[in-house]
């Protein structure tokens, strides 16, 4: 029956040529702009805007007026925090000798429950890897749960977080646990907050990220914003070392993520400059990463070369009279070459662990799937390379004309990155990486055009929601109006 439905939507005409011209500008209805990169690219079109509000995959928990309310409380919380607590040095845990019995008996407490000891469970098998993609120290399995025995507040993140991914698992609906364990979590934030517990920022996070489960994409950048505002206040970055570097890139990811939705609207929320110590300059940046000498650092990397490119694009759109006229001139072909470089080296320099593993010849398709088959050993291999594609698909849309790139084989195919971004998705089978290659496969997806190949990516975007719990069949909708069918034959 899916596949008749396809077929169907595969004989119907294209949308009205009108809207299709209104979605492809990039910009709203009636401005004075046009966007210049995506005028004449096929690949720049966003459909569906992520400002839209129906989305069959968001149920009622991002509507509950409770959620709405906490949520705010949340934010509110965290400015709050940062603008009167930002602390010159490390912070200490926020009890003593003299109360580590009654944390430990109100945790006991906590955790007593049935329900609760499966959830536990569920974060220490499912939610934890996650978090852990790219880091081989797995802080979040094996760190924050020991932090969480003397933290009340991270305690019932930890469990708010996995019930909130079981209940998308099983699309349970009515009253939701995870919504009171989100709650209790928050009340007893507030005295580690004022402590400047820089370890506290892994409750923060955690709770950002349950949060994402549920939120329609426009609302995205709103739940990031109060965790940048306590990281640039504490002064955490991507070489914090120990739990905060690791909840930074845990972060940054979504961060990242937030904005490939914006399409070119916004950069990310915690600028660049945050993302680094802010003592070395910008070409310092890559001896850090290389020196850090783990394969784990240089997956960052890719986050962060990935996220300079969103930069880019932003820096661009925000100045398009200056850049539609020197599209074609330094200092913009400079920089963007400069990038392609950057982008080009990470590739050349990867780690071993970064590589793939074939046991077929590269490229080399499965029977059962359109798309290559490239296989990794690594959770950090196959995001990092999926975001290598991706930031390289993202910043072809916008190559000016005069920039030669013909010696550059493959590379400087499209088509060739995009579907190596599928055959990713279609390969491995870490669920981390299925969630964080939601925005991949809409980069990817809106450049192919054989009914094949679509019929693949739309099974592999639903599969991501089903395993995972992540909403994802929102792309769907949005690919759906990129390749010109009705949407309602895929759903």
């Amino acid at each position: 029956m899916e596949n008749e439905h396809l077929e169907i939507a595969l004989r119907q005409s294209p949308r009205d040529e009108s809207l299709a011209a209104n979605a492809s500008s990039g910009w709203p209805l009636g401005s004075d702009h046009q966007n210049h990169f995506a005028a004449s690219s096929p690949y720049h079109n966003p459909g569906i805007s992520p400002s839209s509000t129906t989305y069959s995959t968001f149920d009622e928990f991002a509507n509950d007026p409770r959620f709405l309310e906490s949520q705010q409380e949340f934010r509110s919380l965290l400015f709050t925090s940062a603008q009167s607590a930002a602390p010159s040095r490390r912070g200490s845990p926020v009890h003593d000798s003299l109360s580590d019995r009654q944390i430990g008996g109100a945790l006991s407490s906590i955790i007593s429950s049935g329900n609760r000891i499966i959830w536990l469970q569920n974060y220490l098998d499912e939610v934890a890897p996650w978090l852990d993609m790219f880091d081989q120290q797995q802080m979040f399995g094996q760190t924050v749960p020991i932090l969480a025995k003397s933290s009340v507040p991270l305690t019932y993140a930890i469990l708010a977080i996995s019930a909130r991914q079981m209940e998308r698992v099983k699309k349970l609906k009515g009253e939701h646990d995870s919504l009171q364990l989100y709650q209790e979590s928050i009340r007893s934030l507030t005295p580690h907050l004022m402590a400047c517990d820089p370890n506290i920022m892994a409750t923060c996070v955690i709770l950002c990220c349950l949060e994402m489960l549920s939120a329609a994409p426009k609302n995205w950048r709103k739940h990031l914003d109060g965790c940048a505002t306590l990281f640039e206040s504490y002064n955490i970055h991507g070489f914090s070392e120990g739990v905060p570097q690791a909840v930074f890139w845990c972060y940054a990811r979504m961060d990242l993520c937030a904005a490939i939705i914006s399409d070119g609207d916004h950069s990310t929320v915690l600028p660049l400059q945050h993302w680094t110590p802010s003592d070395i300059s910008s070409s310092e940046v890559v001896e850090l990463f290389r020196s850090a000498g783990t394969p784990d650092m240089w997956a960052n990397y890719a986050v962060f070369l990935a996220a300079k490119v969103c930069h880019f694009i932003w820096v661009q759109n925000e100045n398009m009279d200056d850049a539609a006229a020197h599209m074609d001139q330094s200092p913009y072909s400079t920089d963007w070459l400069d990038l392609w470089a950057e982008l080009q080296a990470w590739r050349e320099n990867r780690p071993a662990e970064l590589l793939e593993v074939n046991l077929r010849e590269n490229d080399a398709e499965l029977d059962s799937s359109p798309f290559p088959f490239i296989l990794y050993a690594a959770s950090c291999a196959i995001s990092s390379n999926q975001l290598y594609h991706t930031a390289c698909l993202l910043l072809l849309d916008i190559k000016s004309p005069n920039i030669d790139l013909s010696r550059t084989g493959s590379i400087n195919s499209d088509l060739w990155h995009a579907r190596r971004i599928c055959g990713i998705s279609a390969t491995n089978e870490h669920h981390g990486c299925l969630n964080n290659a939601i925005q991949p496969l809409w980069v990817a997806g809106r450049l192919l055009s054989h009914p094949t190949e679509h019929r693949a990516v739309v099974n592999l975007i639903k599969r991501i929601e089903v395993v995972t719990g992540w909403g994802a069949t929102w792309r769907i909708t949005d690919l759906m109006g990129s390749w010109g069918y009705t949407s309602n034959d895929f759903i």
